[in-house]
């Protein structure tokens, strides 16, 4: 007998039964006989590998609007708003309002987690509690901490002790702002000291590079000069990189030659960036986007992170990682049923590997960590903005929800063109107890 069987669920095209025993995805198979302590219809919703945040910030979560909005709507006036509320950071602050967002994050299937949080603080506060809040929710959530320079690691007094100081007490990543640096030449260097910290204490490099408008700067050409120097290319990951979305074509295409040599991971923040960015745009205005259609074409991995979530950068957000799913799909330009798929595919999959998450995935043997989402495929997934129905980690389910039901005069009206497949497929779960239970 299994622990666990999700019967009807719809994986590659196919309706397959998937059981769980011992924490590990046992078997995966059009119809399993055996019976299970726990059997769940899935009505042929969509199983998925669970969702993964690849960047985001839950050191300033839930804090928009204190002290002040953000009125001009960019990253600077962000970042200055952060230096005045965190004077007041506590301990007790940063662990309840992160762990309020994980708590919602994991609510809708989303279980790996890398954050970034601010080391430009001499107290480390932010950290320290960030810290605690990794092992309190352990039991439910993967987070990793990046050591994030927020205002610079050679522009600010101790930023280079600060950021070791950080890895020494435990951030499992190395971060870096190059571009809010005072001067290029301190940008270039920058970038340097992260790669020497994280060869010093074997980290992985995730650095804010190229968050501007400004086509002249060109920090990522360093991040690639460094991971072909090191050979870390993979344990690499720039994110943001949106002027290389303003880089002319000629230096973006010889550019983009050196990046696939670096073998680096890339990930776009598309709610984030296409609101930050092009606020200095008259007409036309630009969307302030990495290439991420063309760093895919060139074989480069690349995810989606939500980077803010009401805080001084963006005052909007639930943490669902289907929405900055369904933004890319508008804002790269991806609206093939090709591209909608890979729009998906960076929530999850290419999201495990930029984070090198281990035992990922639907296959027999791995961890048993999968959602079931209510839609027949991942391209109805992000065209619905689909609920997550089911949440399960290492075999335990740890959320449920049931999808909003609509009706017009009385009818349900269910979203889906008449005449093609439903959702839903007739119930096959064995009754349990004298029921059958439905995610």
């Amino acid at each position: 007998m299994y622990d666990l069987i999700i019967r009807g669920a719809r994986l590659d095209g196919a309706v397959v039964d998937v059981a769980v025993a011992g924490g590990r995805i046992g078997r995966i198979a059009p119809r399993i006989g055996e019976s299970g302590v726990r059997e769940i219809e899935a009505g042929g919703r969509l199983v998925s590998p669970p969702f993964i945040e690849s960047h985001v910030h839950l050191d300033t979560t839930l804090t928009a609007g204190d002290p002040r909005w953000n009125e001009s709507g960019t990253l600077f006036e962000g970042i200055r708003i952060w230096s005045e509320r965190k004077r007041s950071v506590t301990r007790e602050d940063v662990i309840s309002r992160a762990t309020e967002l994980l708590r919602w994050q994991a609510a809708q299937g989303v279980l790996h987690v890398r954050t970034h949080v601010d080391v430009t603080d001499p107290s480390l506060t932010g950290l320290k509690a960030m810290l605690e809040v990794r092992e309190r929710v352990r039991g439910w959530t993967d987070v990793r901490i990046v050591a994030f320079p927020q205002e610079g690691i050679l522009s600010y007094a101790r930023g280079s002790e600060l950021m070791e100081e950080a890895l020494r007490l435990g951030a499992d990543a190395v971060g870096g702002i190059p571009h809010y640096e005072h001067t290029r030449e301190m940008g270039a260097a920058s970038v340097r000291e992260s790669f020497r910290l994280a060869e010093k204490y074997d980290k992985p490099v995730d650095i804010h590079c190229d968050e501007t408008d400004d086509p002249e700067s060109r920090f990522l050409e360093v991040m690639a000069a460094e991971a072909i120097r090191t050979g870390m290319g993979p344990r690499v990951t720039a994110s943001h990189t949106t002027a290389f979305g303003s880089y002319d074509n000629a230096y973006a295409f010889k550019l983009m030659g050196f990046l696939a040599r670096a073998d680096i991971n890339f990930v776009a923040n598309p709610l984030v960036n296409i609101t930050l960015q092009g606020r200095y745009d008259s007409y036309p205005k630009r969307r302030g986007l990495t290439r991420v259609k063309e760093l895919l074409q060139h074989g480069l991995n690349v995810s989606l992170g939500y980077d803010d979530i009401m805080d001084p950068w963006y005052p909007l957000g639930t943490g669902g990682m289907l929405q900055p799913a369904h933004m890319a799909v508008h804002a790269c330009h991806m609206t093939s049923r090709e591209e909608v798929t890979a729009c998906f595919d960076m929530v999850t999959q290419n999201a495990a590997r930029t984070l090198g998450v281990e035992g990922y995935g639907l296959a027999e043997g791995n961890r048993a960590s999968f959602v079931l989402v209510d839609a027949p495929d991942k391209w109805d997934a992000i065209r619905r903005l689909a609920t997550t129905t089911l949440v399960v980690r290492d075999g335990e389910v740890v959320a449920e929800a049931r999808p909003a039901e609509h009706r017009l005069m009385g009818e349900v009206v269910e979203f889906r063109r008449k005449g093609r497949a439903s959702a839903r497929s007739p119930s096959r779960a064995r009754a349990i107890s004298g029921r059958t239970e439905e995610a």
